[in-house]
């Protein structure tokens, strides 16, 4: 239903806008430098959940309701900002080893995954960008919209893993020489967590 020319544009506006720094990747650059590629590549897959009930959301019109109702879009930001403070505390506290290779319990990836999926969600800006930006490439001449906009955002989805991927696996190898060195790991951790907290102030300032 959608033309080559169109996946091809979308998947590269994607790819690009994905490599934007904001919370989502930094946060799995963060899991993936201080506890492993693996446990990065958990954080990625709760985030494409994430953006799969975000694709769900606008193709039935469900987003309208942040871009129309100033309490929903209060609400769901402050959610979102007292998430990332949640994280910023997490991080701070956390006193395990980098590493690519590091060996993580199934109940902590499993967290791990959902964090992912309650960070992305929690979001209202990621709903209302993807209300903003999905529409743009769908054409009512070729069919169902709905499906249109659920194809687009598996497109997105997928640029989403190809990037993120790459940002894990390089935090991961990196994260092997922060383990080794316990000053630099502290550093390293102490910085993530006060990125968050950046975060959670900028949310919070957010306007529709």
């Amino acid at each position: 239903m959608l033309p080559l020319e169109v996946m091809i544009t979308f998947s590269v506006a994607a790819l690009v806008l994905a490599l934007v720094p904001g919370p989502d990747n930094f946060y799995v650059l963060s899991v993936s430098a201080l506890q492993g590629r693996v446990s990065g590549y958990c954080v990625i897959l709760g985030l494409c959940t994430g953006l799969i009930l975000h694709s769900v959301a606008v193709a039935l019109g469900a987003a309208v309701i942040f871009q129309t109702s100033a309490l929903a879009f209060t609400l769901l930001k402050y959610c979102g900002a007292t998430y990332l403070v949640y994280l910023a505390w997490q991080t701070f506290r956390s006193r395990g080893e980098g590493g690519g290779c590091v060996s993580v319990p199934r109940a902590r990836l499993r967290s791990l995954y959902t964090r992912g999926i309650l960070m992305n969600i929690s979001n209202p800006k990621v709903s209302l960008f993807f209300l903003a930006f999905l529409p743009q490439f769908a054409d009512p001449a070729r069919g169902s919209i709905p499906l249109q906009i659920v194809l687009l955002g598996g497109l997105f989805i997928l640029s989403t893993i190809l990037v993120f991927g790459a940002i894990a696996s390089l935090a991961g190898a990196a994260g092997a020489c922060l383990g080794r060195r316990p000053g630099l790991y502290a550093i390293t951790r102490n910085m993530a967590a006060l990125v968050f907290l950046a975060l959670a102030a900028r949310l919070i300032t957010a306007q529709r």
